[in-house]
């Protein structure tokens, strides 16, 4: 993988951002258009096994219809060993009575998804990467200006290099700093909550099946890994968090369990924890003059639901597709007509699931006796009727927006 500190350099894309979606939309791009210059400026300095310090040990449920576009992307063979099915979930809502069940088996697919751990998926775009003569990383940088003009953008990074792309492609996270030197405001509305991630280990096979559990402490799904573990993301609110992280192992491991209950059978032990405050943030746009947003850049949800990366694998479809579908795209990626389509593909989706999350968010953290009411109603009414839950199912499995050619 080249590295550079050359002044004056001009790439047909730079992708600020090296992470999950930045190095997944360079590969792809690399593989569709093998002639075009790609820079990837990347804060995190190389870790181990020159693997970038951006991919850690956090899980990824990956809904089917993201598995196929990894398939049809020539990514997925080298990771189907690592990933587990997930062909049911349960939904439910502790000391209440709702509760709702999705099965690939009623959707006739083999899996509604599949879980791994994103370090995976990162060595693998690493070393996919490394092989791509076109692709050179700036790394460890940072973009500390970005000037536009009609052809291109002019971008400054911090060790001074100066690059020149046709199109910029922010794919940062939810705390981008070169989403707002290219022009984008973004509002934000605090949860006041934290996810507390880790890994679990059974007593017992998890026999494929997830868990989404609203408690009086806030909403714990259980995502099945490989090897009779689960992945834990528990939200609760700030100051429970600074409580729970603070217990050792033993004493983490019983609280989840008095939390969870035993439905998902007993939890042996637990691993590393780690904590992300949760802030859902929108910006103003998608695109700007030469300029589009991806991945937690342009949807920074809560992870109730589990679509973050899900959309952000849409973002790379429809971004790949607009390319391909302009005559400008070939010459000039930063045409105007291929933002615009990039963007009408995106609006939508990205709306729908924002919404979604967001309803989640505000309907199980409400201790009202009439939402809960409602809430729980609505669990069984799906659980007694099927095509109610249909739409649950098919956000699960990713099926709600694809895109033909991508």
């Amino acid at each position: 993988m080249p590295e550079t500190n050359s002044s004056n350099s001009t790439f047909d894309l730079v992708i600020a951002g090296g992470g999950m979606a930045g190095s997944l939309l360079a590969w792809c791009l690399s593989q569709a258009w093998p002639n075009w210059r790609i820079a990837i400026i990347e804060r995190q300095s190389k870790a181990q096994n020159n693997v970038p310090a951006s991919f850690d040990s956090r899980s990824i449920a990956l809904a089917a219809g993201s598995v196929a576009l990894l398939q049809r992307w020539e990514l997925w063979p080298d990771l189907v060993a690592k990933a587990c099915p997930l062909e049911q979930i349960w939904v439910s809502d502790r000391g209440h009575f709702g509760k709702t069940r999705l099965t690939a088996a009623e959707y006739q697919q083999a899996a509604l998804g599949q879980v791994f751990e994103v370090e995976h998926l990162g060595n693998l775009l690493v070393k996919k990467l490394a092989q791509q003569s076109t692709v050179t990383f700036f790394q460890p940088d940072v973009i500390n200006a970005v000037t536009p003009t009609i052809n291109q953008q002019q971008i400054q990074l911090s060790s001074g290099t100066e690059l020149n792309a046709k199109l910029l492609v922010i794919a940062e996270g939810g705390l981008s700093q070169t989403r707002q030197l290219a022009g984008f405001t973004v509002s934000s509305d605090d949860y006041q909550q934290t996810a507390i991630i880790a890994n679990l280990a059974l007593a017992q096979s998890h026999q494929h099946t997830a868990f989404e559990r609203f408690t009086e402490h806030g909403p714990i799904a259980l995502l099945p890994l490989t090897g009779q573990r689960y992945s834990l993301v528990w939200t609760v609110d700030r100051h429970a968090a600074e409580d729970l992280l603070a217990l050792d192992d033993a004493a983490f491991t019983a609280a989840i369990q008095q939390a969870f209950g035993y439905r998902a059978g007993i939890i042996k032990s637990s691993g590393a924890r780690a904590q992300y405050p949760l802030t859902l943030r929108r910006p103003d746009n998608i695109v700007r003059h030469r300029t589009a947003l991806l991945g937690n850049s342009l949807h920074n949800l809560h992870p109730i639901a589990g679509q973050g990366f899900n959309l952000a694998i849409r973002d790379i479809q429809a971004l790949m597709l607009a390319l391909a579908d302009s005559n400008d795209a070939e010459a000039d990626p930063g045409a105007y007509r291929v933002l615009r389509q990039y963007q009408q593909l995106r609006e939508q989706d990205i709306k729908r699931v924002v919404w979604f999350t967001d309803a989640l968010v505000r309907g199980f953290s409400n201790n009202s006796r009439l939402v809960a009411l409602a809430r729980n109603a609505g669990l069984a009414a799906m659980l007694l009727c099927d095509p109610l839950k249909k739409p649950l199912a098919m956000q699960a499995m990713g099926q709600g927006q694809s895109y033909a050619k991508y």
